[in-house]
C-alpha cells in the first residue's frame, strides 16, 4: 500500500496564511504598505509528470477538493491559476499552477479572522487618534495590541495622561485617570514602559533607570520609599520598648546610634536571630540596596561587618558594598567557614565572573576557586546553612 500523496491542500492554504495573521502580516498590511499584500498568490505543491501518470486517479481527487474549497464554490476564498501541461500517456491535461487569495477579506475568512481584524481596526484608529506616535509600533506589533483589547483604552488613557503631565512627581496610586488603579498599572508596567518609550519626550525619561522595579524612576513617578530595617544587639540601646526598627535612610542617617559595630546581613531570619552583642547593630534585608548605606556618615566610622552567602555573587556584594563603605570587613565568609559546612553546600544556577578589585587577597582566594569551580560545580554556602553555633564562636559568645 502506497501513501498518499501530500499535495497542497485547502487547510495548507488555510495553514500559512494562519502563519501570516501569527506573524502580524495580515493586520500590519492594513496600514498601507509600498507593496500592496493582496492579491496574494502561493505557489502549490503538486503532481509532477511522473506522478501525474502513475496517480492519475489521486491527482484528480486533489484538483476537486481544490475547486470545492475555491471561491468559485465557497463564494470566497481562493482562486486557481491553472496551467496546460502535456504528458506523453495522458496527453493534454489542466491541474492548477499556483492560488490567488484576492483580498485580504477572504483570507481573513478562511481562517477565521475577519471579528479579530475589525477589533484591531476599531482599536488602532482610537490608538492613533489619541496618540499617532503608536503608528509604527501598531504596525509591528499587532497583536500584542490585539492581545490586550479588553484593557487597551485604559492602556491609552495612562498614555495620555503622562503625556500630559509629564514626570509628575507623585505616587501612581495617585493618577486621577477614568477606571485605572495602581494594580491596573502594576500589571502592565512592562506594556506601558514600551510605549511610554514612545509617546513621551526624551527630557520626560529617565534612560538610567531599567526595568519594571524602576518604572517610576523612569518616568518621573514617586517609588515606595526603601526601607532600612535593624536590630539593636544590646539591650542597653534598646528605644523605649523598641529593638527591630525599620526606617527611612534619611532617618536612619541621623539616628547616630551609639555603636561601635555594624553587622550586614541578607537573610531576614539571620537578622532576626542574630544573638545579643554589645554596642551592636545589625542592618538586614537590604539585597541590592547596599549602596544606600553608602550616605549614612556616621557608618563610616564604626566596624562594619558584611555577612552574605559564600558564593561568587556574595562576594559581588562585598565588592559593591565597599564601594561607598571602603572599610567594611567580611563576616563569615572565609574559606574555613565554606569546608566546616560541606554537607550544607548547594549550587549557583549562574555564576558571578567579573574581577573585583576591591576583595581582599584571601577573600579572592575563596572567590577565585568558586568562580573556577576547583571545589565544584557552582559551589555556594547561603548564610543561613551556617551552624548557630559557629556563629557565636565568630562572635566570641563561646568557646
Amino acid at each position: 500500500m502506497t501513501d498518499a500523496p501530500r499535495w497542497t491542500s485547502p487547510s495548507d492554504i488555510a495553514n500559512k496564511l494562519m502563519r501570516l495573521w501569527d506573524r502580524g502580516t495580515l493586520l500590519a498590511a492594513r496600514f498601507g504598505a509600498e507593496a500592496p499584500l493582496f492579491p496574494y498568490t502561493l505557489n502549490l505543491k503538486r503532481p509532477d509528470a511522473r506522478e501525474l501518470g502513475a496517480k492519475f486517479a489521486d491527482a484528480q481527487r486533489w484538483i476537486q477538493t481544490l475547486e470545492d474549497g475555491s471561491r468559485g464554490k465557497r463564494g470566497f476564498g481562493y482562486d486557481i491559476e491553472w496551467e496546460d501541461i502535456r504528458h506523453r500517456q495522458l496527453g493534454r491535461n489542466t491541474i492548477p499552477k499556483a492560488i490567488v487569495i484576492p483580498a485580504e477579506q477572504d483570507a481573513l475568512r478562511l481562517i477565521g479572522k475577519r471579528r479579530d481584524a475589525e477589533r484591531f481596526s476599531r482599536l488602532a484608529e482610537k490608538s492613533l487618534m489619541v496618540l499617532p506616535q503608536l503608528r509604527d509600533w501598531l504596525m509591528k506589533r499587532p497583536l500584542t495590541a490585539l492581545s490586550y483589547g479588553a484593557d487597551w483604552e485604559r492602556v491609552l488613557s495612562v498614555l495620555a495622561w503622562f503625556r500630559e503631565h509629564p514626570r509628575p512627581g507623585i505616587y501612581l496610586r495617585q493618577l486621577d485617570v477614568a477606571g485605572v488603579d495602581t494594580k491596573f498599572i502594576e500589571s502592565h508596567k512592562s506594556l506601558l514602559a514600551e510605549l511610554l518609550d514612545i509617546v513621551l519626550p526624551p527630557a520626560a525619561i529617565d534612560a538610567q533607570a531599567q526595568g519594571a522595579r524602576q518604572f517610576e524612576a523612569r518616568y518621573g513617578a514617586l517609588a515606595k520609599p526603601p526601607l532600612i530595617r535593624f536590630r539593636l544587639l544590646d539591650p542597653q540601646l534598646h528605644l523605649g520598648p523598641l529593638s527591630d526598627i525599620a526606617t527611612l535612610p534619611a532617618q536612619f542617617a541621623r539616628l547616630e546610634l551609639p555603636v561601635e559595630r555594624v553587622f550586614i546581613t541578607e537573610n531576614e531570619i539571620n537578622g532576626l536571630a542574630f544573638p545579643a552583642v554589645a554596642k551592636s547593630v545589625v542592618i538586614f534585608g537590604l539585597g541590592y540596596g547596599l549602596e544606600r548605606l553608602g550616605d549614612i556618615a556616621w557608618l563610616r566610622d564604626k566596624v562594619v561587618h558584611y555577612w552574605g552567602d559564600i558564593d561568587t555573587h556574595g562576594f559581588a556584594m562585598l565588592d559593591r558594598l565597599r564601594a561607598t563603605l571602603p572599610r567594611a570587613e567580611s563576616f563569615l565568609m572565609d574559606r574555613e567557614t565554606l569546608l566546616r559546612h560541606q554537607p550544607h553546600w548547594s549550587n549557583e544556577s549562574a555564576q558571578h565572573d567579573a574581577v573585583l578589585a576591591r576583595l581582599s587577597p584571601s577573600e579572592r582566594a575563596v572567590y577565585d576557586e568558586l568562580r573556577s569551580n576547583q571545589l565544584g560545580k557552582g559551589v555556594r554556602l547561603e548564610q543561613e546553612r551556617i551552624g548557630y553555633a559557629w556563629l557565636q564562636q565568630a562572635l566570641g559568645l563561646r568557646s
